[in-house]
């Protein structure tokens, strides 16, 4: 099996890097962003994982959700634990209707929040139990992959006074990044935790991973960024 180098090595190696300005981690600036961990999308016995298993297809969907329950969800267990020991802040991100039928998404999402019943007030539209919210902890439902565009996500970090962003959750193509994407463009400092973060295939995880490291911001590991941030890796 080929040894492929990490995302940030990568990056490293490519002329952009002469334009990816770089940047460290500060506690005074840094805020945790967990992104649809939601039993929608991140169980394998609910939501997706559900119609998955109903229509004879568990096997499409190993990959995502071994790799949430043997990655994702310790490796954000072990930051929230960090972050919330010193006290930095912690977001939590959803996404689904907040409607009983599913209108205030465009249909594109609509069809996919319908298939697994993916609305306010549903099991599926809650956060895995594992890494339930705790009370004052911020939870921001969005309709669309970016926060930036159906949520008070934006107002929340500048109220808060963050401009570093460490990104982990679901699915690293399309929320993460699109999230990400978006707060690099209105000029905060992202980090996608990359053990933090799971897609349906490698393949899509390494591309987004890798391409982010390119130009918009930092890929790298939980004990990278907790190092970084002068946070114990074993709180």
């Amino acid at each position: 099996m080929p040894d492929h180098p990490s995302p940030a090595a990568a990056a490293a190696r490519d002329y952009a890097a002469l334009f990816n300005p770089p940047f460290v981690l500060d506690p005074a600036l840094a805020a945790l962003v967990v992104v649809d961990m939601q039993y929608a999308s991140a169980s394998r016995h609910h939501g997706l994982g559900a119609l998955l298993a109903a229509r004879g297809l568990q096997a499409s969907g190993s990959h995502r959700f071994d790799r949430i329950e043997n990655i994702v969800v310790p490796t954000i267990q072990r930051l929230l634990a960090a972050f919330r020991k010193r006290r930095l802040p912690v977001i939590f991100l959803t996404v689904g209707s907040e409607l009983p039928d599913y209108s205030d998404l465009l249909p594109g999402m609509r069809r996919f929040a319908e298939a697994i019943g993916n609305r306010a007030g549903a099991q599926e539209h809650r956060i895995l139990d594992e890494l339930a919210p705790r009370p004052g902890e911020a939870i921001i439902n969005k309709t669309t992959m970016s926060a930036f565009h159906s949520s008070g996500f934006e107002r929340l970090v500048q109220a808060l006074g963050r401009t570093q962003l460490c990104f982990t959750g679901v699915s690293t193509n399309s929320c993460v990044e699109g999230t990400a994407r978006d707060a690099a463009d209105r000029g905060f400092q992202c980090v996608i935790i990359e053990d933090g973060c799971g897609a349906a295939a490698q393949e899509l995880h390494d591309a987004t991973c890798r391409n982010f490291a390119r130009l918009l911001g930092r890929v790298a590991t939980a004990r990278e960024v907790l190092g970084e941030l002068r946070l114990d890796p074993a709180a």
